[in-house]
């Protein structure tokens, strides 16, 4: 049976939602509308710059991701949920050999977390009022995900482009229901990053060009992740150890000094990878590869591109005998890309004592992009 929008009280429904989705696991839930109209134009000069990089499809559904009701027709409101993702750590971000990974990919793929949970959510919602119309997403279809958090009072854009939380810092996971209802949308939250400038300092690769604008192709999480080709080559010394994502720009920031951790089990670090080295991460099968990683966000990328990621940090890693054996094992390997990179990495380790690095292929984190 349809709703018959004139005998339901939409905010209190909003009302029920956002603790039905606390209950569900939720850290936070917010309603925002379906106009992201003043959005838009910065979406297309993003793109029109090539910002995206590789990544067609940002550009491939047109106006669709600044106007949910093309992507979903009927769409009148979004709930957004937010879920902490922070997991208990015990890596060693000085030690060159210390594979890096981003802490949102340690746990379980959250794509598949947060869309059971939204899917939970609806049906919950489907049982209090009957059929509505309604379609689930998380990070998997062109929706403006921080525009549409910011919108529903979630919090902030950051300068890195992230939403940012008084609350939660932006250690979290974002997902969304579009929905056929009128909920009334929250206020959006006053922004608080004022004159801080960290996250722009700190990004290895001078990715962040400007405050809130970001060019992917200069971000390691792109390089790392949705490139698939080869990773130009003056990038490669600016990554050091960062083998899959990137959170410089978070771990500097201000307001996650204070951030809590997840709640979450399935975020809690898998198979020892905040303690894992590039030396035996490199050392991994396929087999092991795909057994170590089954149910990891990692695992999209591909054994390829992990072989590639891992072989540039072994080239900014100290000149050891364990690091050029590890190299020289890969040299031969099927894969062009890997082979590319493995020469590459090797060449950074010849003559280090008369290059200026004295033994090691660890250049300044922090060099200018």
């Amino acid at each position: 049976m349809m709703v018959r929008m004139h005998d339901r009280d939409w905010v209190a429904l909003g009302a029920q939602i956002k603790e039905w989705g606390k209950v569900l696991g939720f850290d936070a839930v917010g309603i925002a509308g379906s106009d992201l109209g003043e959005a838009e134009a910065g979406l297309a000069a993003w793109l029109a710059a090539g910002c995206h990089g590789e990544m067609d499809y940002m550009a491939s559904h047109g106006t669709k991701r600044a106007r949910p009701a093309e992507l979903v027709p009927g769409t009148r409101s979004v709930i957004v949920a937010r879920m902490n993702y922070l997991p208990q750590t015990t890596d060693a971000e000085d030690d060159a050999l210390h594979a890096q990974l981003s802490r949102y990919a340690l746990g379980r793929d959250y794509h598949k977390v947060l869309r059971s949970r939204l899917q939970k959510l609806a049906d919950r919602i489907e049982a209090e009022i009957g059929r509505f119309g309604y379609r689930v997403f998380t990070d998997s279809a062109p929706v403006m995900e921080v525009e549409l958090a910011k919108r529903a009072g979630l919090g902030w854009r950051g300068k890195h482009t992230l939403l940012l939380s008084r609350e939660a810092g932006s250690w979290f996971f974002l997902g969304e229901i579009l929905i056929d209802l009128p909920l009334p949308p929250d206020a959006p939250t006053a922004e608080h990053c004022g004159t801080c400038r960290a996250c722009l300092d700190a990004c290895p690769t001078g990715a962040i060009v400007a405050p809130y604008r970001v060019d992917a192709r200069r971000c390691i999480s792109y390089l790392t992740i949705e490139l698939k080709g080869s990773i130009p080559p003056e990038l490669r010394p600016l990554i050091g150890n960062r083998v899959y994502g990137c959170d410089d720009c978070q771990l500097c920031c201000p307001w996650n000094r204070e951030a809590p951790q997840t709640r979450e089990d399935d975020f809690a670090v898998r198979h020892g990878l905040d303690r894992a080295t590039l030396i035996e991460l490199f050392a991994w099968s396929p087999a092991e590869f795909e057994a170590k990683l089954a149910g990891s966000a990692i695992r999209r990328i591909g054994y390829e591109r992990w072989l590639r990621n891992l072989a540039v940090g072994l080239g900014n890693a100290a000149t050891t005998p364990e690091v050029l054996a590890a190299l020289e094992a890969r040299r031969g390997d099927a894969s062009a890309l890997v082979r590319e990179h493995v020469e590459w990495a090797l060449a950074r380790h010849q003559g280090p004592l008369t290059n200026g690095r004295e033994g090691s292929a660890h250049h300044s984190l922090h060099e200018p992009g």
